[in-house]
Protein backbone atom coordinates (compact mmCIF):
# COMPACT_ATOMS: atom_id res chain seq x y z
CA UNK A 1 0.00 0.00 0.00
CA UNK A 2 1.49 3.21 -1.38
CA UNK A 3 1.78 5.84 1.80
CA UNK A 4 -0.11 9.10 1.17
CA UNK A 5 1.51 11.74 -1.49
CA UNK A 6 2.21 14.67 1.22
CA UNK A 7 1.71 17.48 -1.37
CA UNK A 8 -1.29 16.27 -1.95
CA UNK A 9 -2.94 15.06 1.63
CA UNK A 10 -1.80 18.76 2.65
CA UNK A 11 -4.01 21.10 1.13
CA UNK A 12 -6.54 18.25 1.59
CA UNK A 13 -6.26 18.53 5.03
CA UNK A 14 -6.25 22.68 5.27
CA UNK A 15 -9.56 22.46 3.37
CA UNK A 16 -11.16 20.04 5.16
CA UNK A 17 -10.23 22.28 8.52
CA UNK A 18 -11.97 25.51 6.66
CA UNK A 19 -15.03 24.03 6.13
CA UNK A 20 -14.95 22.83 9.68
CA UNK A 21 -13.96 26.21 10.73
CA UNK A 22 -16.69 27.63 8.49
CA UNK A 23 -19.36 25.33 9.89
CA UNK A 24 -18.16 26.17 13.65
CA UNK A 25 -18.73 29.97 12.96
CA UNK A 26 -21.95 29.03 11.04
CA UNK A 27 -23.54 27.48 14.38
CA UNK A 28 -22.15 30.01 16.74
CA UNK A 29 -24.31 32.97 14.30
CA UNK A 30 -26.95 30.63 14.47
CA UNK A 31 -26.90 30.36 18.39
CA UNK A 32 -26.58 34.20 18.68
CA UNK A 33 -29.47 34.49 16.39
CA UNK A 34 -31.86 32.32 18.36
CA UNK A 35 -30.52 34.55 21.98
CA UNK A 36 -30.96 37.34 20.14
CA UNK A 37 -34.76 36.94 19.08
CA UNK A 38 -35.61 35.37 22.41
CA UNK A 39 -34.17 38.66 24.06
CA UNK A 40 -36.25 40.86 22.04
CA UNK A 41 -39.67 41.05 23.01
CA UNK A 42 -38.32 42.07 26.94
CA UNK A 43 -35.97 44.54 25.61
CA UNK A 44 -38.36 46.12 23.42
CA UNK A 45 -41.25 45.76 26.63
CA UNK A 46 -38.74 47.66 28.25
CA UNK A 47 -38.02 50.20 25.70
CA UNK A 48 -41.59 50.64 25.29
CA UNK A 49 -42.56 50.99 29.23
CA UNK A 50 -39.32 53.67 29.67
CA UNK A 51 -41.21 55.90 26.32
CA UNK A 52 -44.87 55.55 28.03
CA UNK A 53 -43.26 56.61 31.47
CA UNK A 54 -41.86 59.82 29.57
CA UNK A 55 -45.71 60.20 27.87
CA UNK A 56 -47.26 60.43 31.45
CA UNK A 57 -44.68 62.61 32.97
CA UNK A 58 -44.74 65.21 29.94
CA UNK A 59 -48.39 64.85 29.90
CA UNK A 60 -48.89 65.34 33.90
CA UNK A 61 -46.60 68.40 33.40
CA UNK A 62 -49.22 69.78 30.57
CA UNK A 63 -52.13 68.83 33.22
CA UNK A 64 -50.15 70.93 35.75
CA UNK A 65 -49.56 73.81 32.95
CA UNK A 66 -53.02 74.09 32.36
CA UNK A 67 -54.23 74.31 35.82
CA UNK A 68 -52.09 77.03 36.39
CA UNK A 69 -53.10 78.61 33.08
CA UNK A 70 -57.37 78.39 34.40
CA UNK A 71 -56.28 79.68 37.90
CA UNK A 72 -54.36 82.79 36.54
CA UNK A 73 -57.39 83.56 34.83
CA UNK A 74 -59.72 82.54 36.85
CA UNK A 75 -61.45 80.28 34.88
CA UNK A 76 -62.52 82.84 32.17
CA UNK A 77 -60.66 81.24 29.15
CA UNK A 78 -58.77 78.15 28.61
CA UNK A 79 -55.44 77.42 26.55
CA UNK A 80 -56.70 77.30 22.70
CA UNK A 81 -53.39 75.57 21.96
CA UNK A 82 -49.95 74.42 23.09
CA UNK A 83 -48.14 78.02 22.29
CA UNK A 84 -50.52 79.25 24.82
CA UNK A 85 -49.07 76.85 27.51
CA UNK A 86 -45.67 77.86 26.05
CA UNK A 87 -45.88 81.45 26.03
CA UNK A 88 -46.36 81.48 29.70
CA UNK A 89 -48.40 83.66 31.94
CA UNK A 90 -48.02 87.38 32.68
CA UNK A 91 -45.62 88.09 34.99
CA UNK A 92 -44.61 92.20 35.91
CA UNK A 93 -42.98 93.23 32.56
CA UNK A 94 -42.36 89.38 31.88
CA UNK A 95 -43.29 85.94 31.44
CA UNK A 96 -43.28 83.26 33.90
CA UNK A 97 -42.82 80.21 32.14
CA UNK A 98 -45.68 77.15 32.83
CA UNK A 99 -44.06 74.33 30.72
CA UNK A 100 -41.09 73.13 29.22
CA UNK A 101 -40.64 73.02 25.23
CA UNK A 102 -39.64 68.76 25.46
CA UNK A 103 -43.20 68.50 27.41
CA UNK A 104 -45.25 69.90 23.84
CA UNK A 105 -44.46 66.98 22.46
CA UNK A 106 -46.01 63.79 22.73
CA UNK A 107 -43.62 60.95 22.43
CA UNK A 108 -45.64 58.10 21.42
CA UNK A 109 -47.60 60.37 18.70
CA UNK A 110 -45.83 60.42 14.60
CA UNK A 111 -45.84 64.03 14.83
CA UNK A 112 -44.98 64.71 18.19
CA UNK A 113 -48.43 66.93 18.88
CA UNK A 114 -50.41 66.20 21.80
CA UNK A 115 -54.37 65.54 20.98
CA UNK A 116 -56.37 68.62 22.54
CA UNK A 117 -59.27 67.39 24.80
CA UNK A 118 -62.34 69.84 24.98
CA UNK A 119 -64.33 69.89 27.95
CA UNK A 120 -67.67 68.64 26.67
CA UNK A 121 -65.94 65.49 24.43
CA UNK A 122 -67.19 62.21 24.72
CA UNK A 123 -63.63 61.16 25.46
CA UNK A 124 -63.52 63.90 28.17
CA UNK A 125 -66.60 62.05 29.75
CA UNK A 126 -65.48 58.93 29.24
CA UNK A 127 -62.53 59.71 31.23
CA UNK A 128 -63.78 60.92 34.05
CA UNK A 129 -65.90 57.49 34.58
CA UNK A 130 -62.67 55.00 34.28
CA UNK A 131 -61.03 57.32 36.90
CA UNK A 132 -64.25 56.90 39.01
CA UNK A 133 -63.91 53.54 38.47
CA UNK A 134 -60.55 52.84 39.71
CA UNK A 135 -60.78 55.35 42.32
CA UNK A 136 -63.57 52.71 44.02
CA UNK A 137 -66.52 55.00 42.56
CA UNK A 138 -65.60 58.30 43.56
CA UNK A 139 -65.35 60.95 41.50
CA UNK A 140 -61.99 63.57 42.72
CA UNK A 141 -62.88 66.94 43.54
CA UNK A 142 -62.01 69.44 41.58
CA UNK A 143 -58.48 70.97 42.62
CA UNK A 144 -60.04 74.30 43.00
CA UNK A 145 -63.41 75.78 42.77
CA UNK A 146 -62.37 78.03 39.53
CA UNK A 147 -62.74 74.59 37.98
CA UNK A 148 -66.35 73.54 39.26
CA UNK A 149 -67.47 75.44 36.11
CA UNK A 150 -66.07 72.61 33.94
CA UNK A 151 -66.33 69.75 36.13
CA UNK A 152 -69.94 70.03 37.35
CA UNK A 153 -71.98 69.91 34.21
CA UNK A 154 -70.40 66.65 33.65
CA UNK A 155 -71.06 64.79 36.90
CA UNK A 156 -74.41 63.72 36.46
CA UNK A 157 -73.43 62.34 33.08
CA UNK A 158 -70.61 60.36 34.27
CA UNK A 159 -72.64 59.10 37.55
CA UNK A 160 -75.31 57.72 34.81
CA UNK A 161 -72.50 55.84 32.25
CA UNK A 162 -71.96 52.08 33.30
CA UNK A 163 -68.64 50.83 33.16
CA UNK A 164 -69.39 48.06 30.07
CA UNK A 165 -69.94 52.14 28.30
CA UNK A 166 -66.24 52.78 28.46
CA UNK A 167 -65.12 49.46 27.59
CA UNK A 168 -64.29 50.08 24.26
CA UNK A 169 -62.62 53.34 22.41
CA UNK A 170 -63.81 54.33 18.77
CA UNK A 171 -63.92 56.98 16.46
CA UNK A 172 -66.53 58.92 17.94
CA UNK A 173 -64.41 59.27 20.93
CA UNK A 174 -60.65 59.82 19.92
CA UNK A 175 -60.75 63.02 17.96
CA UNK A 176 -57.91 63.93 16.79
CA UNK A 177 -58.21 67.68 16.80
CA UNK A 178 -54.58 69.22 17.61
CA UNK A 179 -54.99 72.77 17.60
CA UNK A 180 -56.83 75.59 17.68
CA UNK A 181 -59.09 74.89 20.26
CA UNK A 182 -60.20 75.49 23.94
CA UNK A 183 -58.61 72.59 25.18
CA UNK A 184 -59.12 71.01 29.34
CA UNK A 185 -56.48 68.48 28.69
CA UNK A 186 -54.44 66.33 26.20
CA UNK A 187 -54.05 62.48 25.29
CA UNK A 188 -51.86 60.93 22.62
CA UNK A 189 -52.84 60.16 18.99
CA UNK A 190 -51.76 56.89 19.49
CA UNK A 191 -54.07 54.09 19.54
CA UNK A 192 -52.26 50.98 21.05
CA UNK A 193 -52.74 48.89 23.38
CA UNK A 194 -50.55 50.33 26.78
CA UNK A 195 -47.76 48.16 28.63
CA UNK A 196 -48.31 50.76 31.80
CA UNK A 197 -51.67 50.68 33.30
CA UNK A 198 -52.57 54.53 33.91
CA UNK A 199 -55.90 55.03 36.16
CA UNK A 200 -56.70 51.27 34.89
CA UNK A 201 -56.50 52.73 31.41
CA UNK A 202 -54.63 50.20 28.84
CA UNK A 203 -54.76 52.09 25.68
CA UNK A 204 -52.76 54.84 25.08
CA UNK A 205 -55.72 56.86 23.32
CA UNK A 206 -57.53 57.04 26.10
CA UNK A 207 -54.87 58.30 28.46
CA UNK A 208 -56.11 61.92 29.38
CA UNK A 209 -53.90 64.29 31.29
CA UNK A 210 -55.84 66.96 32.91
CA UNK A 211 -56.24 69.02 36.08
CA UNK A 212 -59.49 67.28 36.71
CA UNK A 213 -59.87 64.19 37.92
CA UNK A 214 -57.00 63.82 40.20
CA UNK A 215 -57.49 60.66 42.06
CA UNK A 216 -57.18 61.23 45.82
CA UNK A 217 -54.59 58.39 48.03
CA UNK A 218 -54.20 55.84 44.78
CA UNK A 219 -51.68 56.17 42.07
CA UNK A 220 -52.20 57.15 38.56
CA UNK A 221 -49.71 53.96 37.49
CA UNK A 222 -51.13 50.26 39.27
CA UNK A 223 -47.09 49.01 40.03
CA UNK A 224 -48.06 46.02 40.87
CA UNK A 225 -50.52 45.24 37.92
CA UNK A 226 -47.58 46.61 35.73
CA UNK A 227 -45.16 43.84 37.21
CA UNK A 228 -47.68 41.17 36.26
CA UNK A 229 -48.45 41.85 32.88
CA UNK A 230 -44.74 42.42 32.17
CA UNK A 231 -43.58 38.85 33.99
CA UNK A 232 -46.42 37.46 31.88
CA UNK A 233 -45.21 38.72 28.66
CA UNK A 234 -41.76 37.88 29.27
CA UNK A 235 -42.72 34.17 30.34
CA UNK A 236 -44.79 34.51 26.63
CA UNK A 237 -41.99 35.75 24.99
CA UNK A 238 -39.64 32.37 26.29
CA UNK A 239 -39.32 29.77 23.48
CA UNK A 240 -40.68 26.35 23.88
CA UNK A 241 -37.54 23.68 24.26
Amino acid sequence: MKADDPKTSLPARRSSQRGMSLLAVMASMTLFAVALMAVAPTVYIEVQREKELETIRRGEEVADAIKQYVLFYNGAKLPNSMDDLLEGLPYGTKKRMILRPSAAIDPLSEDGKWRLIKPESRAFINFGKRVQTYNNGLLPSSPSQVFDRFALPLVNIINTKSESDTEEADDTEIETTTENTPFIGVASQSKSKSIISYYGIENHSKWIFTPLFRGSGTSAINPRKQQEEQLQQEQESIPER
